[in-house]
């Protein structure tokens, strides 16, 4: 919810309470300054250490080598030189902002622009307090909270900020305005991101695994190898029932390259703008605050962790589900049944995960029919429709889910995996190693349950999900539908090792918060909106409401974001910045001299990152240290492989030169080292002689 106006702008303000509220914004200022440019680990949450030093010697502080790296010494008066003039630059701007639309002593609104900065400010006075409390008292919880949670207080202070920065201006725009804003926005994004997928594949920094083995799936497919990928034997459904890319088969066939799923994936989670906007013009009844949300939407951070997550793995299937999703719920809230359940095939068809959002979807309709608390958009279009019906759709979406989950995870994968369980069972190893195992330890365990899921990394999510689209708690009916992904989400191993959404497994998540956003658009104290005033006074608390999420949207995505509008894009001493990770360099063109030396016909074992080069070819594998069924669990590249192709400058190098080379050391005698054409960027290995199985 947005910040209350607490201070009525026609009001007279007192000099003492002023001056008061300056001294705190300037000493709350330079403290900040102080604790974050001291403390490394709270530096890094928001510059690299490259420009950490820079900003400590260009205010005058001292640093100075230490066993484990370096110390700094902040100058006091730089620092104060530094909050002087953020506190000023925020009073004047405030100011001019206000004396623009009430004309008044320049210097009487200054006053009033102190108090309401203060105000805004008050997540960052908030953690000074608290971090001193934390240092005089010793309390090491509430440091490392503090720490996880730095961030997000400066995301509040500057999106409450630009909330009352922001130009009041109650009228409405016209739909089809609104429409065209919407499509503009969401070409530009497909734009952007669908240039920063396409830098990281031609700079070798794309991972086949969970990436690239997609298209390797759409190619194998196309040549009569099945629906799979090689780094492993077997069927991919082995791994997830994920299928919803073999739609893009008929656009692959003109265009049979990796370029083309970035570019779909990013259009998709674009696309869901679309349906955002449907959404939030039917609870608003205001184009205009439609468009703000489906503005936020495409800022909302965890979309872009979706287009490219934090390990660079770029093209998912589950994405597809986030619009699939979204118009699902569109079709629930319009009692259109028949589209409902299409689209709730087609993002299950995206990953078994979206059953986990989509029974408790089916409960939450089930219980607000019952009960009569359906949102009064939807009431509107459903006077015609039957309440007995729409709890049995429910019922039966609720069911069918969760039968669909459980045959899926208990016999589905296993069934492709010759009887093994679920790969990702081994995420909640606390509960156990097979599903049944795990659920029944979660349900008859609550204490370890509650030690799992009651963490720093938890809360950290919770917030991360939430503040950028302005704490939606009003539609909290609507949040709980999440609430079993987001437990699942609190205990899966592997997503806890990054406290955030910045994998994969929030997916589901997404639609479901959106949904929440877009409810909460709805003037809570008129249903429905019939004289004049009525429908002035829910514009006006509607457009306030989208601002809000905006604002948040925006300055989130400047802290957390990797894209153009966050400080990691162009911090050159960031693994994000821009020229760093999306431009070809050197190992890049070096490669160019070797691609055209294995012909397609040849069956390749490769490194990662460059291994999504080779996909195309007969067969290819794996080269890791990673034990895999196609070699017999053994370290050594599968039998018929003819070609041994190693990225001796990848992000995880191991190798070297040719001396370190395991097939050179062991078996010398079968292998063939290539003469080196990239001044040893790459290491390239021809089998002397091998007799190929039939395929």
């Amino acid at each position: 919810m947005p910040p209350r106006n607490t201070i009525p702008d026609d009001s007279s303000v007192s000099p003492a309470v002023v001056l008061g509220c300056a001294m705190g914004q300037f000493i709350s200022l330079c403290l900040w300054l102080l604790f974050v440019i001291e403390e490394v680990v709270l530096s890094q949450t928001f510059l690299s250490h490259e420009w950490w030093l820079q900003l400590v010697e260009l205010l005058g502080g001292e640093v100075q080598p230490v066993p484990n790296g370096v110390g700094v010494t902040a100058s006091l008066f730089g620092v104060g030189i530094l909050a002087g003039v953020i506190c000023l630059v925020l009073n004047l701007l405030m100011a001019f902002r206000i004396h623009l639309h009430q004309p008044a002593s320049y210097f009487e609104r200054f006053l009033q622009s102190v108090m309401i900065t203060t105000v805004c400010i008050s997540p960052v006075i908030t953690w000074v307090v608290l971090w001193i409390v934390a240092l005089l008292f010793g309390l090491p919880w509430l440091t490392t909270l503090l720490i996880l949670t730095l961030d997000i207080s400066v995301v509040l202070a500057l999106a409450a900020w630009l909330w009352r920065m922001w130009i009041r201006n109650e009228t409405t725009i016209q739909n089809s305005t609104a429409w065209r804003i919407v499509g503009a926005s969401v070409v530009l994004y497909t734009i952007i991101f669908t240039a920063l997928n396409w830098g990281l594949w031609f700079s070798l920094r794309l991972p086949h695994g969970d990436s690239s083995m997609y298209e390797e799936h759409l190619w194998n497919l196309l040549h009569g190898k099945g629906f799979r990928s090689y780094l492993d034997q077997g069927l991919f459904l082995g791994e997830h029932i994920q299928v919803i890319h073999v739609l893009l088969t008929p656009l692959y066939v003109f265009w049979p390259s990796h370029l083309l799923l970035e570019l779909c994936e990013s259009l998709a989670l674009a696309s869901g703008a679309i349906p955002v906007y449907v959404i939030a013009k039917r609870h608003s009844q205001n184009p205009r605050a439609a468009a703000i949300v489906a503005l936020a939407y495409l800022l909302y951070f965890p979309i872009h962790y979706l287009d490219i997550s934090i390990d660079l793995k770029t093209f998912r299937p589950i994405a597809f589900g986030v619009p699939l999703l979204l118009w699902a719920i569109d079709a629930l809230e319009r009692i259109r049944w028949g589209l409902m359940s299409l689209f709730s095939v087609l993002a299950l068809a995206c990953k078994e995960d979206f059953a986990i959002v989509l029974a408790p979807l089916g409960l939450w309709l089930v219980l607000t029919t019952y009960f009569e608390k359906q949102s009064d958009a939807m009431k509107s279009e459903s006077t015609s429709a039957s309440k007995r019906v729409t709890i049995l759709v429910g019922a039966c979406l609720c069911l069918l889910a969760t039968a669909y989950l459980l045959f899926v995870v208990k016999y589905a994968i296993p069934w492709f995996r010759s009887g093994e369980t679920v790969h990702y069972a081994r995420y909640f190893s606390e509960f156990g190693e097979t599903p049944t195992e795990i659920v029944v330890n979660m349900l008859t365990k609550p204490g370890t349950l509650l030690s799992q899921f009651i963490t720093a990394g938890s809360f950290v999510l919770f917030l991360q999900l939430l503040v950028p689209v302005g704490f939606p708690f009003r539609a909290w009916s609507q949040l709980l539908v999440g609430a079993p992904l987001f437990l699942l989400l609190c205990l899966n191993e592997l997503a806890q090792q990054t406290p955030g959404p910045v994998h994969h497994f929030h997916a589901p998540l997404v639609p479901i918060v959106m949904w929440a956003m877009c409810t909460c658009l709805q003037l809570p104290s008129v249903a429905t909106p019939a004289s004049e005033s009525q429908k002035l006074k829910a514009a006006s608390y509607s457009q306030r409401q989208a601002t809000w999420v905006l604002c948040c949207a925006f300055a989130s995505c400047i802290i957390f974001s990797f894209g153009p509008l966050s400080i990691r894009f162009w911090d050159s001493g960031r693994a994000a910045f821009w020229k760093a990770r999306y431009i070809p360099d050197e190992r890049a063109k070096q490669f160019a001299k070797i691609e055209s030396l294995i012909p397609l016909s040849a069956r390749v074992a490769s490194t990662d990152y460059v291994h999504p080069r080779f996909t195309h070819h007969e067969r290819s594998y794996d080269y890791s240290n990673y034990l895999r069924k196609v070699s017999d669990y053994l370290p050594k590249v599968p039998d018929d492989t003819q070609y041994i192709v190693i990225d001796t400058r990848h992000p995880y190098s191991e190798i070297h030169a040719p001396s370190e080379v395991r097939e050179l050391r062991e078996s010398s005698d079968e292998w063939e080292l290539l003469p080196d054409l990239t001044q040893g960027y790459f290491i390239v290995l021809k089998r002397k002689s091998i007799i190929l199985e039939p395929q």
